[in-house]
């Protein structure tokens, strides 16, 4: 009966089919007779004079033909699950009302009404305890035995521990063997996942790890935070388990995890998983059938953005980027091609002012996101006047030519070292906020920018060098112990920055929300243990122009919030393009680090002007 009665949800009518049928029928027969039973206290001769033999054939007409009606033979749901009890439920209050009307409309009454009544509830527990101990006894024999497998402490009973404990008890050739769950919710204390006990928080993973000779934790947790996962990975480590994680937050929920695909965390599992919910349909309003230019597009925000601005299937998407092989790469990864034949390919330096101006005016672009940029702290600080050159004036060129254009929306990608800017990378970007806010109060189109921290992945970002180190078995690299940064990766920062896009509203700067600060050592000591135990790491001291602690925010803005909870806004003040086109080239590093300070101070407390309001020498914030 158990094979029959689990058969393959979909097959054609067959053997278990009619199996789960001709079970269902012999229990309505039974609780036919035991309701009526019930209800005459089992006297035999009261029972005799009553016909329940007439009722049996209508009812398991009725329970089959309700059953295939509701989808209870069809295979819609698994066998023995809640998501089937609902059908049982309705399947067999029908079949009830069916017997009722029967019973009370036939001349001679057939048993007494209130018989039919009980046999309905007795009929559907039944049918439910049935294929109940049907699942179990199925599910025992598909279970995995422990032979020879690694134990592993789940930590999780939420919904993604639980599919990671049937995985492993269920999935052919798992290779771990569950032993113990943990779960920080006191609520979930003493539930049992599966036939595995929650045996505790994570303060007993030690205790745990040695009382059932565990070799390794799983943490199965979607929404874990980059904290969560470093403290869990540091008492693991701590008690001789290895660690390993979920691949990804979205196929753990989804359910499409197998054991196989478990592996040691990654950096950004370490720096933390942010859910983020994107209004589609704003988005959609102002992308689709638009005509969409990316400038920087070979870059990591760049070709990132380019990825997820041609899933909205814009009328044209335009990459603009000065290298040729990054426009090879961001083509080859949105159409699986990359003869770079396309028109749509530009390949042009913002620096061009003439080339950028002539380039808009074919394209006459709807939206534009300015994501090129030259973005390391401490080359920028030895050679400011390239700072000047792409961050400031590149900025505004392409601000100008696309304000001609007839710009719709303008996007302006930032980063929070413009915030209290202390480099000549937080000063450009800062610059560049402030030309971005001046046509935002002066041009008919949306000009906007967007604020955020550290990048996962994006090329020479620390994190990749910590990689390279690492493969190289050489000491990691940190300037300073205390040092802290913000991150997310590029996926989560490009879907708010178009999310930005939809919702920001001239001259401001829309802040991404980054989670905590995380302190590099902690990530660098963290990845050396999954990767390269006993790795060295040497602390080299703060470059020039770099701070301890990031800040998203200056000293004297007020951030609001947005209409996502994940974005906040700021105003910037104004600069006219005119007060930096004149800045002098032949200035020495130290003239021009001076003069970009100067003029951030000025812009952060409010004192520049147009000069087409005042009659002021070039280059001079007044």
């Amino acid at each position: 009966m158990a094979r029959a009665l689990s058969a393959v949800p979909g097959r054609r009518f067959g053997t278990g089919r009619v199996a789960r049928i001709s079970v269902d029928c012999l229990i309505w027969a039974a609780a036919l007779y035991v309701g009526l039973g019930l209800r005459l206290d089992f006297n035999a001769e009261r029972i005799a004079d009553f016909d329940v033999a007439v009722l049996v054939p209508i009812a398991c007409l009725a329970s089959a033909g309700f059953g295939f009606m509701v989808g209870l033979y069809r295979g819609r749901w698994t066998l023995g699950s809640f998501e089937e009890v609902p059908a049982l439920g309705f399947c067999s209050g029908l079949t009830t009302l069916v017997l009722v009307v029967v019973d009370v409309t036939v001349d001679t009454r057939l048993v007494p009404v209130t018989s039919v009544l009980i046999a309905g509830l007795i009929a559907f527990v039944a049918m439910g305890g049935v294929r109940h101990l049907v699942r179990r006894a199925v599910d025992q024999h598909r279970r995995v035995r422990d032979d020879g497998r690694a134990r592993a402490i789940v930590f999780g009973a939420g919904e993604g521990g639980q599919r990671m404990v049937r995985s492993m008890l269920y999935e052919s050739g798992s290779s771990y063997h569950p032993v113990a769950v943990l779960d920080d919710d006191p609520l979930k204390r003493n539930l049992s996942v599966r036939g595995v006990r929650v045996v505790g928080d994570r303060s007993v993973i030690g205790e745990v790890a040695k009382r059932t000779g565990a070799s390794t934790l799983v943490i199965a947790v979607p929404t874990g935070e980059g904290a969560l996962i470093r403290d869990l990975s540091d008492s693991a480590r701590g008690a001789g388990l290895e660690v390993r994680v979920v691949p990804s937050v979205d196929e753990l929920l989804n359910g499409n995890v197998r054991i196989r695909d478990l592996r040691a965390p990654t950096e950004a599992d370490l720096l933390g998983r942010h859910a983020i919910q994107t209004d589609l349909v704003a988005v959609s309003e102002y992308l689709q059938g638009r005509r969409v230019v990316v400038t920087g597009a070979g870059g990591s925000i760049g070709s990132e953005l380019c990825r997820q601005i041609a899933a909205f299937d814009p009328e044209r998407l335009v990459m603009i980027d000065r290298d040729e092989s990054n426009l090879h790469a961001v083509q080859l990864s949105i159409e699986g091609r990359a003869l770079l034949d396309s028109a749509d390919l530009l390949l042009a330096d913002i620096r061009d002012r003439q080339r950028i101006w002539d380039a808009m005016q074919q394209i006459q672009p709807d939206v534009v996101f300015h994501a090129a940029a030259l973005k390391h702290l401490p080359l920028l600080q030895t050679h400011p006047v390239e700072a000047l050159k792409t961050n400031v004036w590149g900025t505004a060129s392409v601000l100008n030519a696309a304000a001609a254009a007839g710009v719709s929306r303008f996007v302006n990608i930032s980063t929070d070292k413009a915030a209290n800017a202390s480099s000549v990378l937080g000063y450009s970007k800062r610059i560049a906020e402030a030309l971005t806010a001046h046509y935002g109060h002066t041009e008919p189109g949306r000009f906007l920018s967007v604020r955020f921290g550290n990048v996962l992945g994006s090329r020479g970002s620390v994190l990749t060098t910590f990689r390279a180190q690492l493969e190289a078995r050489q000491p990691l690299t940190v300037t300073d112990p205390d040092v802290t940064r913000y991150f997310m990766t590029v996926e989560e920062a490009v879907q708010l920055v178009i999310q930005a896009g939809a919702i920001g509203r001239d001259g401001e700067v829309l802040v991404l929300d980054m989670g905590d600060p995380v302190r590099i050592a902690d990530v660098a000591r963290q990845m050396a243990a999954s990767l390269e135990p006993g790795s060295e790491i040497v602390f080299t001291g703060l470059r020039p122009g770099e701070k301890l602690h990031e800040e998203l925010f200056c000293r004297d803005e007020i951030p609001r919030a947005s209409e996502h909870s994940l974005i906040r806004t700021v105003e910037v003040p104004p600069l006219a393009p005119s007060l930096v086109e004149g800045i002098d080239t032949a200035s020495t590093p130290e003239e021009m680090v001076r003069l970009l300070r100067e003029l951030v101070e000025d812009i952060d407390d409010q004192r520049v002007i147009d000069l087409s309001e005042a009659d002021s020498p070039r280059g001079v914030a007044v």
